[in-house]
C-alpha cells in the first residue's frame, strides 16, 4: 500500500525530514536526514491513504480532524512545518490536478451575494463568542496585529495596529463620519470613536458580533458617537468622509471586486479617505485551500494585490498609499495558536476534541503559510481625488507618534 504515495512522498519532500507510518505498518523516512526541522506522522487507514493520492490538501486537515492521521512525538504544528516548506502543487500530481480545478472554479465558489454572504460569515463569525475571548486580545481583534520590534504582547500589538491604521485616515478634525465595513466585535469604531472624537457606524453580517459591539458601545458610554448595523456592504446608501476596512475584503469574492471598488466610490465624499486592511498573496492570483473552504472560511480568498490594484483602476479611484506587512499575522497567528492550545480542555468542553483539532490546525496551517506560501497582509489608502491627502507621509508618523505618547 506504501508504494504510490512512498513516491510521491519522496519527491516532494525536499526541505527538512518527515517520517511515515502508512496503514500496512511500514514506516519510511523523506526529506534531509540531518534536517533541524523534523516529524512523524501515521496514517491509519486505507481510505485517508487515497484520498491523500486525490486531494492532499483537504484531505490532511480531514484526516488529522477524524484521528485517521495522528502526529507521533509531535504536534501537527510540526508535522505541517515540514510539509509546507516544500512545494505540493510541483510534487504531488493529485495536488497539482486539483489546484488547476479549483482555479477554474474559483469564480463559482465565491459567488458571495446578499444571502450566501451572510451564510458563509455565520459559518465562522457566529460562532460562541466565548471562544474567542479564549485566545483573542481583550479588544477581540481577530486580524492581523502589528508588531514594531516583534517582541509586543498581544495586547500591545494590537492597539500598535489600531494607532496605525488611524494614522492612515488623516482624521484631521472631530466630527467627521467614519464607516467601519466589516467592523467585527466593535473595537475599531470605539477606538476611532474616543480617540478622535468621530461619528462612527459599523456594520458586520454577524449575529454574534453585533449584539457584543451594541453592547460594548452601551458599556463604554459612546452609542451618542458610535452605533452597529446588521447590513451588507452594498446596501449602504450614506456617504462618509472615511471608511475602514480590516479583514473583511478576503470575503468580498473575486466576481465582486469590480462593484466594492464602485460602491467604495459611490459612498466615499469626494475628499473622503479609505483605507483597506487585507489578507494577501504577493505570487498572483490563485485558488483558497480546499480545507479551509470548507471547513473556516467558505467563500473566502486571499487577492493578489494585481486583483486589487486592476478593480481599483477600473473605479476610477486613486491608490495614495500601499504597505506591504510581511511576517506580521505570523507573529499573531502564533500568539493565538499559544493561547488556543492553553484552553485546549476549556474549547474541548465548548465544543469536542474534533472541533478542537479543527482549530488547532487551521492557526498552524495559516501561521505556516505566512512563512512558506507568500502570503502577506496589505495596507491600501485610497481617495477619490488626487489632492484629498498630504503630500508626504509625515502626517502618519505624527499622529501615530502622538498616540503613542498619549497612551
Amino acid at each position: 500500500m506504501s508504494g504510490l504515495l512512498d513516491a510521491v512522498l519522496k519527491k516532494l519532500i525536499k526541505n527538512g525530514r518527515l517520517e511515515v507510518v502508512f496503514p500496512d505498518k511500514r514506516r519510511r523516512i523523506y526529506g534531509d536526514m540531518n534536517a533541524k526541522d523534523a516529524a512523524a506522522m501515521e496514517i491509519l487507514t486505507a481510505d485517508t491513504y487515497a484520498h491523500l493520492l486525490v486531494n492532499p490538501s483537504l484531505a490532511f486537515g480531514e484526516g488529522y480532524m477524524n484521528e485517521t492521521i495522528k502526529p507521533i512525538n509531535c504536534s501537527i504544528y510540526d508535522v505541517l512545518n515540514v510539509i509546507l516548506q516544500n512545494d505540493l502543487a510541483a510534487g504531488h500530481f493529485g495536488e497539482k490536478i486539483v489546484s488547476v480545478l479549483r482555479f477554474g472554479k474559483r469564480f463559482w465558489s465565491q459567488l458571495n451575494g446578499l444571502k450566501t454572504s451572510r451564510k458563509n460569515v455565520a459559518h465562522h463569525y457566529d460562532l460562541s463568542g466565548a471562544l474567542y475571548s479564549l485566545f483573542l486580545d481583550e479588544d477581540r481583534q481577530y486580524s492581523c496585529a502589528y508588531f514594531l520590534t516583534g517582541n509586543e504582547t498581544l495586547e500591545e500589538a494590537q492597539l500598535a495596529k489600531k494607532r496605525h491604521i488611524a494614522s492612515k485616515l488623516n482624521l484631521d478634525r472631530p466630527g467627521l463620519n467614519i464607516l467601519d465595513i466589516g467592523c467585527g466585535w466593535g473595537g475599531m469604531a470605539l477606538f476611532l470613536a474616543k480617540e478622535f472624537d468621530a461619528n462612527v457606524t459599523g456594520i458586520t453580517l454577524s449575529q454574534e458580533q453585533l449584539q457584543v459591539a451594541k453592547k460594548r458601545a452601551q458599556e463604554e458610554g459612546v452609542e451618542d458617537k458610535v452605533r452597529f448595523e446588521l447590513r451588507d456592504y452594498r446596501l449602504v446608501n450614506k456617504q462618509y468622509d472615511r471608511i475602514v476596512s480590516v479583514g473583511m475584503f478576503e470575503h468580498v469574492g473575486v466576481n465582486f471586486y469590480d462593484h466594492f471598488f464602485q460602491d467604495i466610490k459611490r459612498i466615499l465624499k469626494p475628499d473622503g479617505v479609505m483605507l483597506l486592511h487585507s489578507i494577501g498573496r504577493s505570487d498572483g492570483p490563485g485558488s483558497t485551500n480546499a480545507w479551509i473552504n470548507k471547513y473556516i472560511f467558505p467563500g473566502g480568498y486571499s487577492p493578489s494585490l494585481s486583483e486589487a490594484f486592476a478593480a481599483i483602476e477600473k473605479s476610477g479611484l486613486w491608490v495614495t498609499d500601499c504597505e506591504i506587512l510581511r511576517l506580521h499575522y505570523a507573529k499573531t497567528l502564533k500568539l493565538w495558536r499559544a493561547r488556543v492550545e492553553a484552553q485546549k480542555q476549556a474549547i474541548i468542553e465548548m465544543y469536542d476534541e474534533r472541533f478542537y483539532r479543527m482549530f488547532d490546525f487551521y492557526l498552524s496551517s495559516c501561521e505556516l503559510s505566512f512563512y512558506y506560501h507568500n502570503h502577506m497582509n496589505f495596507q491600501l489608502q485610497i481617495s477619490p481625488t488626487i489632492d484629498s491627502l498630504p503630500i508626504t507621509r509625515d502626517y502618519m508618523f505624527q499622529t501615530e507618534q502622538k498616540l503613542s505618547i498619549e497612551h
